[in-house]
């Protein structure tokens, strides 16, 4: 921003001192600007002393006369720097407005932008219709699952916008070396990125902080030769600060979409409380794989082949979803977690994913609660053909994500659950069978009959087999 005296001096109220002033000097005194040429008096007239007028300590003129000289120069000198203020000021107002008015325009169109790239692109734009740059890229960083900081280029925009892979990924590890703002003017004499100076002359970036912690940069750049200075980086500090709000506001929607995915799948299989504990748990093994003492239970409609001979498919097909949106709402009931389907067998388990309390008691309230259910089911063909018998057993097995790399299921393995399996196959309709281990926790709570010492299929031990009464 430049001061000229001979715009000062042509001010009315200044130049009307000034006027009087000569008028009471005879004459005798002259005004200089720096170039030397005379504003104000007698080029010719000899004077013998002369006085600078300064502003900020730097010289933009002359006086030259007697001793009434130095006053002129005095009240000039003050006049100077009086207008510089004015101007640095209205300069400074001018500078916020179109600061604010940006920012606020940014941030009307970063309501609308719900993606990464299309949010970087935006940003970039805007920047750089506001700071001299022939282009700009931002550089989104993360943690990789060894929580190692890992930063790439998302997007580039301007000249220079076919960056090479691999110059990219040098300039996203340079980059990160960078804790804050900074200008580089001369590429080529900063050996941190003058790896960059045969495409690039001058750049300036901020990093994209959100709560203290780096989330990306946002770089603009030069290709020409170009001085960037304290505003320009201001105004790009500004803007980074709103595009790292911008981010984070994508990145917890983009949490919150998964989240609601991950939990519309989870209540396909568990009730929606336990779903909540999954969600809310903190233990981030939760669904691998693990030993796990937990309750099985089978339930299978019997003689459902002959049954499926009386009615054409779809009318079996419509008939079983009603059977197991009943059956799947009474285990939800009391927490468990459906583990399968197999044709018309449920197959499910209490006390996985999350840890529960009873669980014994829970599953044998569940199959009474099924074997009720299915006798007030308002379809009279399924109450009369849809007989369950159920088997429940307990013990330790494997509980996880279990399958091939392409597709895994959520399930246990382990013998217990071949227990429940076989009991199940062995109960009649509308007959519940527990193992000794169900018997023993839930004895005081359910009437039981002893069925005997069983030799299940396929196991070499024979076990004790209990019924519950209801």
């Amino acid at each position: 921003m430049k001061i000229k005296l001979k715009q000062i001096l042509r001010f009315p109220e200044i130049a009307s001192i000034i006027d009087e002033i000569l008028k009471l000097n005879s004459g005798s005194i002259s005004i200089f600007d720096h170039e030397g040429n005379c504003l104000l008096g007698d080029l010719q007239a000899l004077h013998t002393e002369t006085y600078p007028i300064l502003l900020h300590n730097q010289s933009i003129g002359w006086v030259e006369g007697d001793k009434e000289a130095a006053t002129v120069a005095s009240l000039l000198t003050y006049l100077v720097n009086r207008e510089w203020e004015r101007k640095t000021l209205a300069h400074e107002t001018l500078e916020r407005y179109k600061e604010i008015n940006l920012l606020y325009r940014i941030s009307e169109k970063l309501s609308a932008v719900l993606d990464h790239k299309s949010l970087a692109l935006l940003i970039l734009q805007e920047a750089m219709q506001a700071i001299r740059a022939t282009g700009g890229f931002v550089i989104n960083c993360h943690q990789d699952d060894e929580q190692n900081q890992q930063c790439e280029m998302i997007v580039v925009a301007g000249e220079c916008s076919q960056l090479s892979y691999p110059l990219s990924e040098k300039i996203s590890e340079a980059i990160f070396d960078f804790l804050q703002p900074e200008i580089i003017n001369n590429l080529a004499y900063d050996f941190r990125l003058a790896f960059m100076a045969s495409q690039i002359s001058a750049l300036l970036f901020s990093p994209l902080k959100h709560q203290n912690r780096i989330i990306g940069f946002i770089v603009l750049f030069s290709t020409k030769p170009v001085s960037y200075n304290a505003s320009d980086l201001k105004l790009l500090t500004a803007i980074a600060s709103q595009a790292a709000n911008a981010i984070e506001n994508i990145r917890f929607h983009e949490y919150r979409l998964q989240e609601e995915r991950i939990k519309s799948n989870l209540e396909r299989y568990m009730s929606p409380q336990l779903v909540q504990a999954v969600i809310n748990s903190k233990d981030e093994n939760l669904l691998k794989n693990c030993r796990k003492n937990l309750v099985i239970l089978f339930a299978d409609i019997r003689d459902f082949t002959t049954k499926c001979e009386e009615l054409p498919p779809e009318k079996i097909v419509e008939y079983l979803n009603i059977y197991f949106e009943e059956m799947v709402n009474v285990i939800f009931e009391h927490g468990g977690t459906v583990n399968k389907f197999v044709g018309d067998m449920i197959v499910c388990m209490f006390g996985a994913p999350a840890s529960l309390t009873n669980c014994e008691q829970r599953a044998i309230e569940a199959a009474i609660g099924m074997q009720n259910r299915l006798q007030h089911i308002p379809n009279h063909w399924i109450r009369d053909n849809f007989h369950t018998g159920i088997g429940i057993s307990s013990g330790e097995v494997v509980v996880g994500n279990i399958g091939s790399p392409h597709h895994v299921d959520y399930t246990a393995i382990g013998d217990q659950v071949n227990v429940a399996s076989r009991l199940q196959s062995l109960a009649k309709g509308r007959q519940i069978l527990v193992g000794r281990s169900i018997y023993n926790a839930t004895q005081n709570d359910f009437s039981f009959k002893e069925v005997g010492i069983v030799k299940l299929k396929g196991k070499k031990n024979k076990i004790e087999v209990f019924e519950v009464l209801y």
